[in-house]
């Protein structure tokens, strides 16, 4: 049951659920404007956009139902890749500087998150 997921009421998740999922958006839409900046600023924000939209299921779902739920074996594969690509995005960045790299993480990093939020939909992959 969604309200067993929290102590938080349901109102409650549902406001913060909206709230992170807004602010993800726009971070990836930050993310995606700022291409042009220095450093790869862009990356810092689309994969804390993916992150913020991720996260605010968990108001829905509660963290460890949202964990379970990722690690299930039909999407444990799709969630591997999903993590894997937030976090070579910001290695690319931040470690190895390649800004060019960084831009491929990030698209490989929208396909990655869309193959995961398919996995959520019965016969959708």
């Amino acid at each position: 049951k969604v309200l067993d997921a929290s102590t938080l009421s349901f109102s409650t998740r549902v406001r913060w659920f909206a709230i992170c999922f807004v602010a993800g958006t726009v971070c990836s839409i930050l993310g995606t404007a700022l291409l042009w900046l220095p450093k790869g600023i862009f990356a810092l924000f689309y994969t804390l956009g993916n992150i913020a939209a991720l996260a605010s299921t968990c108001f829905l779902m509660g963290p460890l139902k949202q964990l379970k739920a990722m690690f299930e074996p039909t999407r444990l594969i799709a969630t591997i890749v999903m993590l894997l690509f937030l976090v070579l995005t910001l290695c690319a960045v931040f470690w190895w500087n390649k800004k060019g790299l960084a831009v491929l993480f990030c698209i490989l990093q929208f396909l990655a998150m869309t193959w995961y939020s398919l996995s959520y939909i019965p016969f959708a992959r």
